[in-house]
């Protein structure tokens, strides 16, 4: 029962902050390790769980965007960089490369050096924080998605890479960069997205590959079937509400979040 309550708790927390700028890895680590939510799962059950959340995340952005993703891949392939959706589809594709060679060969090595440090967690949490709205505040708005060059992307696409820090956040990185290439608030959100999709099906892929993933899930049905629902649900909620919310209002918001969050933290781990 605790494993239970413990997933629904988590996968809430992993659909909020996958997608809101406020970083989920973050957020995993200092509610397991800080506060002891889902601390007691056993190495087994956590696994199954992080493959959930990771799988429900991916389905909510997936069907959110269905039709996007759907008109990008075929366009990319039988028109290319010729329409505007196939060199979208084009410039995700080129984009995802950097993060993805970063994250397959130094995620563990990055995540086992700071997993711990909580109170580098809690720096990046609010340096991001701070970043992210000064860029936004100061940064005009003149493109959408459409009209970014294969260069936007990239450097898009690089700013990934300071997310394997707890802390910094995938999205975060990903709209501060576009921001600063002068991308409209909710274009950056919806491009951030549309990143996020490569690179959380690439982790589904790699944890799915690993030995014995499938008898895990099979051990642990009702909680891998959970925590996909709660992560699926929250992920479409904060999706729609992130987009939303941008159309009228800055990071600010998220900033003092982040700063709060931070504090809470360096409170803890001081005392």
């Amino acid at each position: 029962m605790t494993d239970i309550i413990n997933t629904i708790i988590l996968g809430i927390i992993q659909g909020i902050a996958e997608f809101l700028p406020i970083s989920s890895s973050a957020h995993l680590i200092i509610f397991r390790d800080l506060f002891g939510i889902g601390a007691d799962m056993s190495t087994k059950v956590a696994l199954c769980f992080d493959l959930a959340l990771h799988l429900g995340t991916l389905l909510a952005i997936a069907v959110f965007f269905f039709k996007d993703f759907l008109n990008m891949v075929i366009k990319g392939v039988t028109k290319g960089v010729k329409d505007k959706d196939g060199k979208l589809f084009w410039q995700i594709v080129v984009a995802t490369i950097p993060a993805a060679i970063v994250g397959v060969l130094f995620e563990d090595v990055i995540e086992d050096a700071i997993r711990t440090n909580y109170l580098l967690i809690a720096t990046a949490l609010i340096v991001m924080g701070i970043i992210i709205y000064l860029v936004d505040k100061n940064s005009k708005e003149e493109k959408n998605t459409k009209e970014l060059s294969f260069k936007d992307a990239i450097i898009i696409g690089c700013s990934q890479v300071f997310a394997l820090i707890p802390g910094f956040s995938r999205s975060g990185t990903t709209i501060a960069s576009a921001r600063c290439l002068k991308v409209y608030r909710e274009s950056a959100a919806k491009f951030s997205f549309y990143l996020s999709a490569p690179v959380v099906l690439g982790a589904c892929a790699l944890q799915l590959l690993d030995d014995g993933a499938v008898e895990l899930i099979m051990q642990n049905a009702t909680i891998f079937i959970l925590g996909i629902v709660v992560s699926f649900v929250t992920g479409l909620i904060c999706i729609k509400f992130l987009l939303q919310y941008l159309k009228k209002h800055d990071f600010k918001l998220f900033m003092i979040y982040r700063i709060i969050l931070a504090l809470i933290v360096i409170i803890t781990v001081i005392l």
